[in-house]
């Protein structure tokens, strides 16, 4: 594991923005990172796409490292319902990650005149930006994927009951309301309540990766309580020479937070290889260190 506390602290060379974007009837938070004071910025982004409890702010300083690192610009946002984002217009259904892959996230895409970004999504995230990449194949450049799904397990009904009785019983409630505020109890029930439904336990998205055609990099924590490597395998195989797989030994649920050193330089050299032609890779590879 990366220790956190030892990284030297981060002295950023891009400009931070919030503001508030009008989509789909909802104002959605959104953070913009952009190198120095040159108005015109050079793509590709990069967009983050957050958990299924998390926030632009729960990303803590890891987009700016990223975006520093590659030298590109990087959007990140809250979700309807999530951080400092507008109420959701109706309660989450099975349906929730194809319409903020569909909908919403194309339409903040165009707000802002991003044409093919990386996109970088956690757990729920990384389902969105697979998504996403499935249904509008030329508007990706790459994606990278932290824990996500693309079907259902029962280790992840297990982590998302533990949860539940963590939010319920513990202290994780009075954690989250402090990115979520009053909407924390609302925000927690309609991600658990939906994965915990009958109706969830079917789900499965793996028809849309062959559809994939940008290069993808698949991270997963080797102990990550809410998937297996078969999300990694399914991920890579599904997607084919074009996706790499990397597992993270101890390491969980948040590489980002848990081995940042790691995922960082992974993530690097990934987007910074997307300027040359990709070398020949074996379909659902997978390489730890």
């Amino acid at each position: 594991n990366d220790p956190m506390p030892s990284r030297a602290p981060l002295v950023s060379t891009h400009k931070a923005t919030s503001r508030q974007v009008p989509i789909g009837g909802r104002d959605i938070y959104t953070l913009t990172l952009t190198p120095g004071d040159d108005p015109a910025v050079e793509g590709p982004w990069l967009v983050f796409l957050h958990e299924g409890l998390g926030c632009t702010a729960m990303w803590h300083d890891f987009p700016q490292r990223l975006a520093q690192a590659t030298g590109k610009p990087a959007l990140i946002y809250d979700r309807q319902g999530y951080g400092r984002s507008g109420p959701r217009r109706r309660p989450s259904t099975v349906g929730y990650l194809q319409e903020e892959a569909e909908t919403i996230l194309p339409a903040l895409l165009d707000h802002f005149g991003i044409e093919a970004p990386f996109l970088i999504g956690h757990s729920d995230g990384g389902t969105i930006a697979l998504l996403f990449a499935s249904r509008f194949r030329r508007r990706a450049a790459g994606v990278i994927t932290e824990a996500a799904h693309v079907f259902v397990e029962t280790v992840t009904l297990e982590g998302i009951r533990a949860t539940r009785h963590a939010f319920e019983h513990g202290g994780l409630e009075d954690q989250l309301s402090r990115y979520h505020g009053t909407r924390t109890r609302e925000m927690f029930y309609h991600w658990a309540d939906v994965w915990l439904s009958a109706a969830f336990r079917d789900w499965n998205v793996e028809a849309c990766l062959p559809l994939i055609r940008c290069a993808a990099l698949v991270i997963q924590g080797r102990d990550d309580p809410y998937g297996t490597v078969r999300q990694v395998e399914a991920i890579a195989s599904g997607i084919g020479p074009r996706a790499r797989s990397y597992l993270i030994p101890s390491c969980g649920h948040a590489p980002h937070r848990e081995a940042p050193r790691r995922t960082l330089a992974a993530m690097r050299r990934f987007i910074l290889a997307a300027r040359r032609p990709p070398d020949p890779v074996t379909p659902g590879r997978t390489a730890s260190t």
